[in-house]
C-alpha cells in the first residue's frame, strides 16, 4: 500500500504512536489538540476526532474534561469481548513476543477440568504451563487444560514458536467462548514466574472455547495487573 492510500486518520494514529513510543511525549503529557491536528495534517475535525478516539479506546490516551488530552499509563490492553493470540497483541504494539514451555504433558482430569471440558473425570487431557513475553518481560502465564479428540497433536508442538491459541484455532476452529474475569493474589510460583511480589494483584481470565463439536480447551492466563489491563468498545444501535 502506497502512503497516499492510507487513510488519514491513521496517519495522525501513526504520528501520536511515534511520538509516544519514542518518548517524544512521556505519559502524563498533554497531546495536540483536534484543532491542532486538523492544522497541522490538513484535515477535518471528523478525522482527528477518529484519530484520538481510537487511540483513546486502545488504551494509549486518556481524556479529562475541560483539561485535553494525555498519554496513558502504558499497559498492554486486551479487548474483553474478543478472544486474541496474545502473540498478535504483543506484535501489533511493535513488540515481540516470546514464549517459555514449562510443562506439556498428559495427565488425569481432575473434577473440575473433566467438567469444564465434559469429559469423565480421570480421562486423559492434555496440560501445559507457558510464560508469554512482550520485550522479554512476562506479561501472562498460560496454564491450558486441551481434549485431546480435537487437538490429538497438541503434545507434538513446539509452543516456542507458536501460541496454543493460534494452533487450536488452526485444528478447531473456535465457535464460541466463555470469560470469566477476576483479581487474584499469585501463589508464590505464579509470583516467581512472572517476576512479581507475591502480594501485587493478577489479573486472572478463566476461557473455556468451543468447536463446533465441543469444549475445546479451559484456560487459565494470568497476568500481573500493572502490567496488563482489559478493555472494550461498544457500538450501539
Amino acid at each position: 500500500m502506497n502512503k497516499a492510500a492510507v487513510p488519514r486518520y491513521k496517519v495522525i494514529k501513526q504520528y501520536i504512536r511515534d511520538n509516544i513510543e519514542g518518548g517524544s511525549w512521556p505519559v502524563s503529557s498533554r497531546v495536540p489538540s483536534e484543532n491542532q491536528l486538523c492544522e497541522q495534517f490538513s484535515v477535518s475535525r471528523m478525522t482527528a476526532r477518529k484519530a484520538v478516539d481510537e487511540l483513546t479506546q486502545e488504551g494509549l490516551l486518556v481524556r479529562s474534561q475541560g483539561l485535553g488530552t494525555f498519554v496513558a499509563e502504558l499497559q498492554p490492553q486486551s479487548p474483553l469481548l474478543e478472544v486474541r493470540n496474545i502473540a498478535d497483541e504483543i506484535h501489533e504494539r511493535g513488540h515481540n513476543h516470546s514464549s517459555e514451555v514449562l510443562s506439556l504433558e498428559e495427565i488425569p482430569a481432575s473434577e473440575t477440568v473433566a467438567i469444564s471440558l465434559e469429559l469423565p473425570e480421570t480421562s486423559p487431557v492434555f496440560h501445559s504451563i507457558i510464560i508469554h513475553y512482550d520485550n522479554g518481560r512476562p506479561l501472562q502465564r498460560e496454564e491450558r487444560y486441551v481434549n485431546p479428540r480435537f487437538a490429538p497433536d497438541y503434545l507434538k508442538q513446539d509452543f516456542r514458536v507458536q501460541t496454543p491459541s493460534a494452533y487450536l484455532s488452526r485444528v478447531a476452529a473456535l465457535t464460541a467462548a466463555t470469560h470469566v474475569v477476576e483479581a487474584v493474589l499469585p501463589t508464590q510460583d505464579i509470583a516467581d514466574s512472572l517476576v512479581m511480589e507475591s502480594h501485587a494483584p493478577c489479573l486472572r481470565i478463566i476461557r473455556r472455547s468451543w468447536c463446533d463439536k465441543g469444549v475445546v480447551s479451559l484456560a487459565k492466563l494470568i497476568h500481573p495487573g500493572d502490567r496488563y489491563r482489559l478493555g472494550g468498545h461498544l457500538s450501539f444501535t
